[in-house]
C-alpha cells in the first residue's frame, strides 16, 4: 500500500489539499496527518462552542471529524502551542511553536516518518500561504526533517531510517482567490475580503509558477468542503466561505496544486504539469 504523510500546523490548515487527502485515502493510500498545533489562539466563530481555555480541545474534535470526513487514518500531533499571528503578544509564549527547539520539533518529525514510512510527504511551501509564523517554521522544519530521516546518524533514537520517496509544497493559488473573491463582492454575496489582502501578490505568482503537480479533486470537492464545515469554530455562520456558494467555491478550488521540492524535478515540468503526486 502507498503511503502519504501531510505535516500542517493548525487544525483546518489540512483543507487547503483535503480534497486530495480524499483522493488517495480512497484509493489505496494510507494518509497520515500531523498536526503540530491544536489552534489554540484561534478564532471562536460561536460563544456557545468553546471559551479561550477549551479551544484547543475542541479544536482537536473538530479536527477528529473532519478526518472522519476525509478519510484520513491517522492524526497525529505534536503537542506545541498555537502561536497566533506575527507580531501578537501568542509569539511571545513559551509554550508557542515558533518558541520551539528546532530539533525538537525535527525529531518529533524525523520520528513520525520512520514510524509510518510515507512514501509522500508534503507540507507548506515556504512563505506558509499567508506569512503565518507557525506555517513558514512548519515547512521548515518538514522540509529539513524530510532530508534527515534516511540518515542513520541523525535522531537514532527516533528509529530505524526510512527514505520517503517524494517531497512536495502545497499552494494555494491566490490569484484564482482573488478572482473569485472579487466575483463573489460583486455578486452581493459577501463585503469584502480581509484575509488575502496584504498577502504580497508577486511572491504568490511565482509560487504559483513553480507548481510541478495539479490535481483534479472534482469527485471529492463535496467531502473537502463537508469536512471545512467541520471546523465550526473557525467558519461560523458569517464566515465568508459559508456565504460563497458551492459552485462558485469548487471553480477556484476544484484544483489542487503542489511543487514537487525533492526530488528536485526536470526542466520543465512546471509547464508540463503532472496530475498524481505517486507518477
Amino acid at each position: 500500500m502507498q503511503k502519504l504523510m501531510a505535516i500542517f500546523a493548525h487544525p483546518d490548515d489540512e483543507g487547503a489539499m483535503g480534497g486530495t487527502l480524499a483522493h488517495y485515502a480512497r484509493n489505496n493510500t494510507e494518509v497520515t496527518l500531523v498536526c503540530a498545533t491544536r489552534g489554540e489562539v484561534g478564532e471562536i466563530s460561536d460563544p456557545a462552542l468553546a471559551t479561550p481555555e477549551t479551544l484547543g480541545e475542541v479544536r482537536q474534535q473538530e479536527l477528529e471529524r473532519a478526518c472522519e470526513v476525509l478519510g484520513i487514518q491517522n492524526l497525529e500531533f505534536l503537542d506545541r502551542r498555537d502561536s497566533g499571528m506575527d507580531g501578537t503578544p501568542e509569539n511571545e509564549d513559551p509554550r508557542a511553536l515558533v518558541q520551539a527547539d528546532p530539533n525538537d520539533v525535527k525529531g518529533q518529525l524525523v520520528g513520525l516518518m520512520r514510524q509510518y514510512k510515507p512514501d509522500i510527504v508534503v507540507t507548506f511551501e515556504p512563505f506558509g500561504w499567508y506569512g503565518h509564523p507557525d506555517h513558514i517554521y512548519m515547512s521548515k522544519w518538514a522540509t529539513e526533517a524530510y532530508e534527515l530521516v534516511g540518515d542513520a546518524e541523525q535522531f537514532p533514537e527516533s528509529g530505524a531510517p526510512w527514505q520517503p520517496k517524494r517531497l512536495y509544497h502545497s499552494v494555494i493559488p491566490f490569484s484564482s482567490f482573488r478572482e473569485m473573491i472579487q466575483q463573489a463582492i460583486d455578486a452581493g454575496l459577501i463585503e469584502g475580503d480581509g484575509f488575502s489582502v496584504d498577502i504580497p501578490e508577486e511572491r504568490q505568482l511565482q509560487t504559483e509558477a513553480a507548481v510541478t503537480h495539479v490535481i483534479d479533486i472534482d469527485a471529492q470537492f463535496d467531502r473537502k468542503q463537508d469536512s471545512m464545515m467541520e471546523h465550526k469554530t473557525q467558519f461560523g455562520e458569517d464566515n465568508m466561505f459559508r456565504k460563497i456558494p458551492r459552485d462558485m467555491m469548487k471553480k477556484m478550488s476544484g484544483h489542487e496544486h503542489f511543487i514537487q521540492v525533492s526530488p528536485t524535478p526536470e526542466d520543465g515540468l512546471s509547464q508540463n504539469r503532472l496530475t498524481d503526486l505517486f507518477s
